[in-house]
Formats: structure tokens, sequence, C-alpha cells
């Protein structure tokens, strides 16, 4: 499992697939997921992917979500494939997010023969605020018409519009929280950041997975922090008539936005495994 979860890390880090192109990164996750025999690719706007795995209405949803944007540490000029190294302790390269999509693609590749919920998998374009804050240049039509965390609107305008309600979402990011140190955080009070008035219901769900999470493994770091997951949780839970609890789960990243991102094995496999208990 952590030895498909590395290799998947190491591919989706390679690529280039900076802000605005994410497209790059398409062959490869659409490659995992037709080895995949129930899965389904929905038809989202923009740079975006949706993937559903069983839709069984008998059966709650889960979504777990990872951006597909790489932040260009690199300027105009990189090669074809960016530099990526891994030891037994680290796996180094642009870990943000390429952690959380190989994680996803492993968790993909597992639900064949599993009697798991219903799967939907998230991929989402302009996570990253970096770049287009500070190098629009390098995005497409120098930035013009992006915005951070299009993507995540644009997965949620869809699913919306689909009637497409998940139960909950798990956003697989990463951290800078450790400085430095192994570690992995679950980030769950999303109203806290994007001015939401949750409903009680919300509160008492997001109490449940928080527990199931720290049930599995109680070292978990319950914090809060910004991602892609704040935009789940705000456009499902102010647009629908249910409460769809929305968290972030990430491994320690250190250094973090820059080149030669170093991601901790063990906090990669913890991740991986603690997701694998969840399902």
């Amino acid at each position: 499992m952590i030895q498909r979860a590395i290799h998947h890390i190491r591919e989706t880090a390679k690529v280039p697939s900076f802000s605005s192109y994410e497209e790059r990164l398409h062959p490869y996750i659409r490659s995992v997921f037709k080895t995949v025999p129930v899965a389904q690719e929905l038809d989202v706007d923009g740079n975006n992917l949706i993937f559903r795995l069983n839709n069984d209405s008998g059966k709650p949803t889960l979504v777990f979500a990872a951006h597909l944007d790489k932040i260009n540490h690199f300027g105009r000029f990189f090669s074809d494939l960016l530099p990526v190294d891994n030891t037994d302790e680290f796996i180094e390269g642009a870990m943000d997010d390429s952690a959380g999509l190989g994680i996803l693609l492993t968790i993909a590749e597992l639900s064949s023969g599993n009697n798991w919920p219903n799967l939907l998998f998230f991929f989402s374009e302009m996570e990253e605020s970096k770049g287009l804050k500070e190098h629009p240049e390098l995005l497409k039509n120098k930035g013009e018409g992006y915005e951070h965390g299009m993507g995540a609107t644009r997965i949620s305008k869809y699913c919306l519009e689909h009637d497409i309600i998940p139960d909950e979402i798990i956003t697989i990011d990463t951290t800078p929280l450790f400085k430095g140190q192994p570690g992995l955080a679950l980030y769950s009070k999303h109203w806290e950041l994007n001015a939401l008035t949750p409903a009680e219901d919300l509160i008492r769900k997001t109490k449940e997975t928080v527990n199931r999470f720290k049930s599995i493994d109680s070292g978990i770091k319950n914090d809060n922090n910004t991602n892609d997951y704040l935009k789940y949780g705000e456009e499902f839970n102010r647009q629908s008539n249910k409460a769809v609890v929305s968290v972030a789960l990430e491994p320690a990243i250190f250094p973090y936005h820059q080149k030669g991102e170093r991601g901790y094995m063990w906090m990669i496999f913890a991740a991986l495994w603690t997701l694998s208990w969840l399902i």
C-alpha cells in the first residue's frame, strides 16, 4: 500500500502542473482510474476532475479531495520533469499537493472488491494563491480570469446542480504546522474561516467525524488553516439542505511553499492508514 502511494506521489510530483496548467496531470490521473472497474468520470468545467465509484442510494457518499496545481518555484525555465527523490525517511519534491494526490490514487486502487461507501474523488484547479498574487505573468493569460479556489467552487457547483450531495468531504493537503517535525493535522472548523454560521447538525456531525479520526489515531493534531476544504464546506452547506461535513487531513511537509519540499514517509503512511480505516 505505501509503495503504491510513493509511486503515485513520485509520478505526480514530476509533472509541472503549475496553477492554470493542471491539465498536464490529467493523463496520469485518468490512467489510474481506468484500472478501477467501477470508476466513472463526470464532466466538470475547467481543469478539474471528478470520478465516481459506485452510486448506491442505500449507502452514504464519501468524498476524497486534493488539488492538482503546484506553485511554480522555477520561473519560465523548467525541465519537462520536475525533480523528485526519496529515502526511507523522506520524499522530496513538489509535495504540495502531490502527497495528497498519491494518497487519493492509492485509495482508488484499494477500493476494488471492498464493500465501501459510495466514493467521489475531487481533483481541483487553482487551489494555490501564491502564484496568482506574486507572479501572475507565469499563469495562462497572465492570470486574467483566474482566481484562488475556483476549482473547488466549480466542483461544488457541478455537484449541487446535479444533486450530488455527499455526506462527508475529506481534503488531503499538506501542512506547515509542525515546522520541520513530523506530524498529522486535522482541520475541521471551516466555518471559523469562511464566515459560515454552522447549523447545530453540522457541528454535531463534524464532531463525530473528528472523534472517528481520533479513535483511529489519537496523535492527530486538531487545528485549522486555509485550503479547499473551506470552499467545499461553505458551498455545500450554504446551498443544500444537508449538513455536509468538510475536514482536511494533512501530513507535515518542510520546507513549505519552496523548492525541495520534504514529506515524511511515516506521516504519509499514517494518513493513508487512517483513511483506509475510516472508510
